[in-house]
């Protein structure tokens, strides 16, 4: 038998299973890609926080990154938690020189506000990271941090989105999930726009979701489909995961990256987004 679309995150461990490099594999299992990783830090973590962090060696991480393609392969990658500015520019380093489209989540801080990205490296991401993007995943808050452009609503999403491209991705996906009303993202390569909108729902389990998302993408470009289309695709897919969220341990709990899996092949989640 021929193995799936490969798919590699780089990213930060979850303890508690719910984010991290931990939602990147559920993910990568539930969209039908071989999920592989490189840790770069390890997070004490849980449903009420994150109580400590470790980053990895420099060198740890290179040789992982190393392990995994040289042998194995892959037909995406997707990075998340590097914590410092010198493990941003390694890692820019190693997906620059890897033929594959790369999902950067640019991620700053935690669903409980934990601060996941020391400051001296937010540089790095807009000057190394960023211009190695395929597709730029940022929140409302990681816009703030990085441009300092704050989107107060929908109409501000067009300004966001070009203060990242201006640092180089291909394509920028702007959260706009803490937004009021309707869950709308901005995807846009500065040429064209894709508003993908959902329902927001009342549930407020949703640690994950930022590295679901992004995992998402990469799963679907691995698979062939294009920028808009794999955006798309993982846009209803999330929307299906936070429907199913549950309550784990005292604060919030995780979306269910496994919904899809018992709801049958190719069923949508509520609200399929409109492109």
């Amino acid at each position: 038998m021929s193995a799936p679309p490969r798919v590699l995150t780089v990213a930060g461990s979850d303890s508690g299973g719910g984010a991290g490099i931990q939602a990147d594999l559920k993910t990568m299992l539930a969209l039908g890609v071989h999920g592989m990783s490189v840790v770069t830090a390890v997070t004490a973590q849980n449903s009420l926080g994150v109580q400590g962090a470790w980053e990895l060696p420099v060198a740890a991480v290179r040789a992982q990154y190393r392990s995994v393609v040289d042998d194995i392969g892959v037909r995406a990658v997707k990075t998340g938690m590097l914590s410092s500015a010198e493990l941003v520019e390694v890692v820019a380093e190693l997906i620059g020189a890897t033929d594959a489209p790369a999902v950067v989540d640019p991620v700053g801080v935690s669903k409980h506000g934990d601060p996941l990205l020391a400051a001296s490296a937010l540089d790095s991401v807009r000057t190394k990271l960023l211009p190695r993007a395929t597709v730029a995943t940022p929140n409302l808050d990681e816009v703030a941090q990085l441009t300092g452009v704050r989107v107060e609503s929908e109409q501000d999403l067009r300004e966001a989105a070009a203060a990242v491209l201006a640092y180089g991705p291909r394509w920028v996906l702007v959260k706009g999930g803490h937004l009021s009303g309707e869950a709308v993202d901005l995807l846009t390569d500065g040429a064209e726009e894709h508003w993908l909108r959902a329902p927001r729902l009342d549930n407020r389990h949703t640690h994950g979701t930022g590295c679901t998302l992004a995992s998402a993408i990469a799963s679907q470009l691995a698979k062939g489909q294009s920028v808009p289309e794999a955006v798309a695709t993982a846009k209803s897919y999330v929307t299906g995961a936070i429907a199913a969220g549950f309550a784990l341990g005292g604060g919030i709990g995780p979306v269910d990256h496994g919904w899809a899996l018992r709801t049958g092949p190719g069923t949508s989640g509520p609200g399929t987004p409109a492109a």
